[in-house]
C-alpha cells in the first residue's frame, strides 16, 4: 500500500467517522488488512483528511488510535494461542471514551510516560496507539534505569510489566520504590492478569490498575493523563 493509497483509505474513513459508523471502520480494519498493510497504515505520518483545522486532525487521531487498538488486541490473542476476538462497538466506544473530543486530545497532546519493560516489542501496537495522541514515551528495560530516569527527568505516568529477569515482582519493586521517596507519579500494571484479586493488590502498592487488556490500558492511561494535565498545567515544562 502506498501513500496515495493510504491517504485515500484515511479520506474515505474520515467520511465513515463523520457519520458514526465506527463498526464498520474497524471491519475494514480487521478484515481487510493483512499485517504488513495494518503495520504500513498504523506507521502511516503521510496521511491526511481532506479537511482543514483541527478536526481533521482529531479524527486521524481517532482512526489510528482504533487501528492500533485493533492490532493490539489481535497480538495479544495470537500470543494466547486463541482466536482473535476484536468487537468492532467494543473498540469504537473506547476510542470515544478515550478522546470524546478535541479539548480531551489537547490536554493528553505532550504528556510524558515512561514505559517500564524488559520485552518492549510486545507493546509495538499500545505505545503506537498512545503516540498517535500526542503522548511523548520513552522506554525503560529494568528497574534500576527506570528508577534513574525518573529521578532525573518528569513523567506524567508509568507503564510497568511485572516480571523482569532476577526480580518476578519487578513491577512492585519499582512501584514501592517510587511511593518510598514520595514519588506520586500515576503507575498502570501492565502484564498478565486483570483478576480482581491482582487489581486490589496492585491498588495496595499504590498503583491506578492493573490490566492485560489493551483496550482497558488505554483507558486506564487516558484517564489519569486527562485527569493529572488540566488546562493550567499543561505549559509547565
Amino acid at each position: 500500500m502506498n501513500a496515495d493509497q493510504v491517504n485515500g483509505l484515511i479520506s474515505a474513513i474520515g467520511g465513515l467517522l463523520n457519520a458514526l459508523l465506527w463498526p464498520t471502520l474497524i471491519g475494514i480494519v480487521v478484515f481487510r488488512f493483512g499485517p504488513a498493510v495494518m503495520r504500513k497504515f498504523t506507521e502511516s505520518d503521510e496521511v491526511t483528511f481532506k479537511a482543514g483545522g483541527v478536526e481533521a486532525s482529531f479524527q486521524k487521531v481517532k482512526v489510528q488510535l482504533a487501528a492500533n487498538l485493533v492490532a493490539a488486541v489481535n497480538d495479544k490473542a495470537a500470543s494466547d494461542q486463541r482466536g482473535a476476538t476484536v468487537d468492532a462497538q467494543d473498540i469504537a466506544d473506547d476510542v470515544e471514551h478515550a478522546v470524546p473530543d478535541v479539548s480531551a486530545f489537547e490536554r493528553l497532546h505532550g504528556s510524558r510516560l515512561l514505559w517500564v519493560d524488559d520485552r518492549p516489542d510486545n507493546n509495538f501496537y499500545e505505545r503506537r496507539a498512545l503516540e498517535a495522541l500526542g503522548i511523548h514515551i520513552e522506554t525503560s528495560l529494568d528497574t534500576p534505569d527506570a528508577q534513574r530516569q525518573l529521578r532525573e527527568r518528569s513523567y506524567d505516568l508509568v507503564i510497568s510489566d511485572m516480571g523482569r529477569p532476577g526480580d518476578s515482582r519487578a513491577g512492585y519493586t519499582l512501584l514501592d520504590g517510587l511511593r518510598q521517596a514520595g514519588d506520586l507519579t500515576p503507575l498502570v500494571i501492565y502484564a498478565g492478569s486483570r483478576d480482581p484479586e491482582h487489581v486490589t493488590e496492585a491498588q495496595s502498592h499504590g498503583a491506578i490498575g492493573c490490566t492485560n487488556s489493551p483496550q482497558e490500558l488505554i483507558l486506564l492511561a487516558t484517564a489519569a493523563l486527562g485527569a493529572r494535565r488540566v488546562p493550567w498545567a499543561t505549559g509547565r515544562r
